[in-house]
């Protein structure tokens, strides 16, 4: 065997892992792209048709493509600076397509159960019913698939940019019911359901709160790591800025796999700050990260630290602690810090 052809084979081999990777979906594009309903209804007022769905893989390879286009043209460029602006738009509209049809969702799952209240077992009233429950759940399932493409390209996003992706704002049976209605009422069970698991996760709560000018994140992670080996099941809260401390935490808790809620300020005003400080308490958090910043931040620590009355185990960091910023090239690829 030619030493080109040994070189060759060993580098295929090293490369596997890479390859296997391209060509396999994620569980959610699986879920979303690889199970589609027998009929589906593509637009309201559409009749049901046989619709295939895209490819799980092409599906994920090209969400995750439109983003490494992005920083692959723009890097080292003098157009660098708008790359990580650019691919934070296509992550959006994904994201904005997904919520219009979470309320074309909620609005025909309002109908459907409006329609499997009444008592009119008749043919007519129950092809209608079918045709209500198909409808929500092709919204659904279109649904699911914009989710998935949006959390990949989220995934790429901070893969180049380094910081999460996130939005501008942020989010009976009785003796007549016929095996429609039954039917009807079971897959909006099941849809609440899995709503109440997306939307009200349940876990000890941990705070972090911090100015946007703050540039050691190790220091923060370091934290939030020993937090976590001790409350497994945490749940992170933050107070929603996009840079700084609460960036640094919201990052931490995208490669960690910990549920994360941005509880930002739309709008101006302390006093909408310090009454989000009263809201966060009465959520009874177990334990709190505060970075020295503003009045918000001292407040927290006030509220969640009363001279009488249920303290919050706090760690106090101030802008001292914090190791020298030595300005570096950015990183293509991101790395925990």
């Amino acid at each position: 065997m030619s030493k080109q052809m040994t070189s060759g084979a060993v580098s295929s081999f090293v490369d596997l892992p890479k390859l296997f990777a391209e060509l396999t979906a994620t569980p959610d594009f699986v879920a979303s792209f690889g199970d589609p309903l027998p009929l589906s209804i593509i637009e309201p007022g559409d009749k049901p048709g046989e619709h295939d769905m895209p490819e799980p893989i092409a599906a994920q390879a090209e969400c995750g493509g439109i983003i490494a286009s992005i920083f692959d043209l723009l890097t080292d460029t003098r157009l660098e600076p708008l790359a990580a602006e650019i691919a934070w738009g296509f992550v959006n509209s994904f994201h904005f397509v997904a919520n219009r049809l979470a309320g074309c969702e909620d609005r025909l799952a309002d109908q459907l159960r409006d329609m499997a209240r009444r008592l009119e077992p008749g043919e007519v009233f129950n092809g209608e019913l079918e045709q209500f429950q198909l409808e929500c759940q092709s919204a659904a399932e279109q649904r699911r698939a914009m989710e998935a493409m949006r959390d990949y390209a989220a995934a790429m996003y901070r893969t180049y940019n380094g910081r999460p992706w996130s939005p501008a704002r942020g989010s009976r049976a009785s003796h007549v019911t016929t095996a429609s209605q039954i039917s009807a009422l079971d897959f909006l069970r099941a849809r609440a359901e899995r709503r109440r698991d997306r939307y009200d996760p349940q876990g000890p709560i941990v705070v972090v709160s911090g100015p946007a000018r703050w540039h050691d994140d190790r220091i923060i992670w370091s934290r939030l790591d020993q937090i976590k080996a001790r409350i497994p099941h945490m749940i992170l809260l933050t107070t929603g800025q996009r840079k700084g401390v609460d960036a640094a935490a919201a990052a931490w808790a995208v490669q960690r796999g910990v549920t994360c809620i941005n509880w930002g300020l739309y709008g101006s005003g302390d006093g909408k700050a310090f009454k989000r400080n009263r809201d966060i308490a009465a959520l009874m958090p177990v334990e709190a990260i505060i970075c020295e910043g503003s009045g918000i931040q001292s407040g927290l620590y006030d509220i969640l630290n009363p001279e009488h009355g249920h303290r919050v185990p706090t760690h106090l960091f101030y802008q001292d602690d914090q190791k020298p910023d030595v300005p570096v090239k950015r990183r293509r690829r991101y790395l925990a810090p």
